[in-house]
């Protein structure tokens, strides 16, 4: 490789858009997966107030945060915005969670008695059976 090839962040293409010369594995650290990575692909991210103007940050975690700074931003639609593979992003997207940058926002159903939401939590039948009943009475 050449010198110029690390130096710069990207090389334009010939479809005029910008390629990363910056291999996945090195954007996530070597990480394939991280405690939050499940992340479904229609959760939509929010960016939390004052972390746009955080220091410290990789590029890619800067384009996260500048296009979701307006608007709710999905996971798909963020990989597709920055071009980089879906696992990927969502690494990146659990570990500004992690750190506080963003909220991710997903349609899991929340636990009744735990008040979180995980892949097998739910309504247990007992509360829906009693939901029914009240329902029914009136």
């Amino acid at each position: 490789m050449t010198h110029a090839s690390f130096g710069s962040l990207g090389a334009h293409s010939a479809d005029g858009y910008e390629a990363s010369t910056v291999r996945p594995y090195a954007v996530t650290g070597g990480r394939v997966r991280s405690a939050l990575s499940d992340l479904p692909l229609e959760a939509l991210v929010e960016v939390m107030p004052g972390a746009v103007s955080s220091v410290g940050l990789t590029p890619e975690k800067r384009a996260i945060l500048q296009h979701a700074a307006h608007t709710y931003v999905s996971i798909a639609e963020l990989s597709a915005l920055l071009r980089l593979p879906l696992g990927v992003v969502r690494i990146l997207v659990a570990d500004m969670q992690e750190e506080g940058h963003i909220t991710v926002h997903t349609s899991t159903p929340v636990n009744v008695h735990t008040g979180h939401g995980s892949s097998h939590s739910g309504l247990s039948l007992s509360v829906l059976e009693s939901v029914l009943n009240g329902i029914s009475a009136l």
